[in-house]
């Protein structure tokens, strides 16, 4: 991982500006054997030219063979090592939403989904069913008491909510109720230690209402809970790398990580698109020396197996791209929290494709394209994501001399 003690020590608060572009999910792989892979049948001039002028490498965001979530997964880019900084799901969805998180509550990120007449799974994601309907869901929801504990549910898109527990002697070691697959029943509560067996029963208290409350809403009449947990108060961007940062991003979850590690949330609106975004960067340009800037919907195509539509998106990226060519960043990153292919449905270890672009600092490694039979040629060879921010530093004369 970056080496905080190190960054704090070399850190400048002067140099270039650096631009993170994180294409949720990029890596994929092909259909069929020998064929392309979803980026690499893209049509994308504007980061081929990029890769032909830059440098290219493979990151992996935990270590060989690890399918990441989305949370640890950005901590890596961010260089904070997932390892040791773990945070779970609800934390990050409730910071983004704009809900506070205390030390002290326990949090949870929720999922509406399709129940069949056994109670068994038949769609993790309620048909992604509209922000609309997941907000009367937890209007409902928010009817629920427990003793001595004060709950809040918020809805956060489609049919993804937060729940909030605050009271004392809560404790969030508690294990997920998402099973990750259809097919089976949503798992029961359960505390990962003893501390947490008293949060365990009020969580179950509310799941029992919750399950009725839902039973004639179908397609989400059901739930499941996962990433249970608290403010694990990160390190911060502005101490450790000594930057000024700018989140820019649709989803709050990513939004909500910003906040944990300092960054600036720049204002968007759900419908935006890669253009849409990048004209959020160009408005805070002078403002902030760092903007991570995330596109979602990469992701999202390769979890529902659209070979095509998650083609589709990267091309939408690669089109808007000048306009932020235009900006003239010193240093463009361009890469993705982990790989999502189509051909999975799902997450996946393999390391993800990634390219720099530092024209006043680095040299091109002979790469012809943005893709990973390109990257895995790459002169960054395959790499910890946790490295990512240091290189991004130096290229952007951020970092002082170690030792004499």
């Amino acid at each position: 991982m970056a080496d905080f003690h190190l960054m704090r020590r070399l850190a400048k608060p002067d140099g270039g500006k650096i631009v993170m572009l994180v294409l949720d999910g990029v890596g994929g792989l092909p259909i069929e054997p020998g064929g392309p892979t979803e980026l690499e049948a893209a049509a994308t001039p504007n980061m081929d030219l990029l890769a032909r002028e830059g440098s290219l490498g493979l990151a992996i965001p935990i270590g060989h063979g690890i399918t990441p979530g989305s949370g640890p997964a950005h901590l890596a880019l961010f260089g904070y090592d997932p390892l040791t900084y773990e945070i779970g799901r609800g934390v990050l969805e409730s910071f983004g939403i704009g809900l506070a998180v205390g030390p002290a509550d326990v949090a949870a990120r929720g999922n509406f989904c399709s129940l069949d007449e056994n109670g068994l799974i038949t769609d993790r994601r309620a048909g992604r069913i509209p922000t609309e309907k997941g907000e009367e869901l937890c209007r409902l929801l928010s009817a629920i008491e427990l003793p001595g504990v004060e709950t809040e549910i918020k809805a956060v898109k489609e049919y993804r909510f937060a729940l909030i527990l605050r009271g004392a002697g809560l404790d969030w070691h508690l294990a997920d109720t998402d099973p990750q697959v259809v097919g089976k029943a949503p798992l029961p509560v359960k505390a990962l230690r003893p501390e947490a067996a008293h949060t365990a029963d009020l969580v179950r208290a509310w799941a029992n209402e919750a399950r009725s409350i839902l039973a004639g809403h179908h397609p989400a009449n059901g739930f499941t809970l996962r990433g249970f947990s608290s403010d694990p108060n990160l390190p911060k961007y502005a101490d450790v790398y000594q930057l000024k940062a700018a989140c820019v991003a649709v989803y709050p979850m990513y939004r909500g990580l910003s906040q944990l590690v300092g960054m600036d949330v720049l204002a968007t609106d759900p419908h935006d698109g890669p253009a849409d975004e990048f004209d959020r960067v160009a408005a805070g340009w002078d403002r902030f020396d760092f903007f991570f800037v995330h596109i979602k919907y990469i992701d999202s195509r390769g979890e529902d197996g659209d070979f095509a539509g998650k083609i589709q998106v990267i091309e939408q990226v690669d089109d808007a791209l000048p306009g932020l060519l235009r900006l003239k960043p010193d240093v463009l990153i361009i890469t993705g929290d982990h790989s999502t292919p189509a051909k999975m449905r799902s997450h996946s270890w393999h390391p993800v494709p990634t390219l720099l672009w530092a024209p006043a600092t680095h040299r091109p490694d002979g790469g012809r394209a943005y893709g990973e039979t390109e990257c895995i040629k790459g002169s960054l060879g395959m790499f910890p994501a946790t490295e990512l921010m240091p290189l991004a530093l130096a290229h952007a004369g951020r970092l002082k001399k170690f030792g004499a």
